[in-house]
């Protein structure tokens, strides 16, 4: 099983993560799919499913669950030529990095802009994505 990442569909940071993600990706380590998807509804718990709703979420093969900053940095660490990037940021407290991610996220469709609808990915792609 691959690691799943969930994504806010409709957000053109999130769209340009997955793609910068998708580029690094050398080990093929990542599936994707959006949280408005059945995908996502399928692995959050129910209870929790709307909390993620401006976050990042990481699901390991594990099953363990990861958002915001945490997410950002695991996904990173497996990165082709990003991992290194990540020690610093694991120097930083995490109740700092997620108010930054907060800040980020609260403010990703004023910033970055906001699609209609979730993207389609390239016929190349495909195979990346759940649902």
């Amino acid at each position: 099983m691959k690691d799943i990442i969930l994504f806010d569909g409709v957000c053109n940071l999130c769209h340009r993560g997955v793609q910068f993600i998708i580029k690094r990706d050398r080990h093929d380590r990542f599936r994707f799919a959006s949280l408005q998807s059945e995908t996502a509804s399928r692995y959050l718990p129910k209870k929790t499913e709307s909390a993620f709703g401006d976050s990042i979420v990481l699901i390991e093969a594990s099953g363990e669950i990861s958002t915001a900053s945490t997410a950002v940095i695991k996904i990173s660490r497996r990165l082709y030529r990003i991992y290194f990037l990540t020690a610093v940021f694991l120097l930083v407290p995490k109740p700092f990095r997620d108010a930054c991610y907060r800040i980020i996220a609260r403010n990703r469709y004023r910033w970055f802009g906001k699609k209609d609808a979730c993207p389609l990915p390239s016929p190349e792609q495909r195979n990346k994505f759940l649902d």
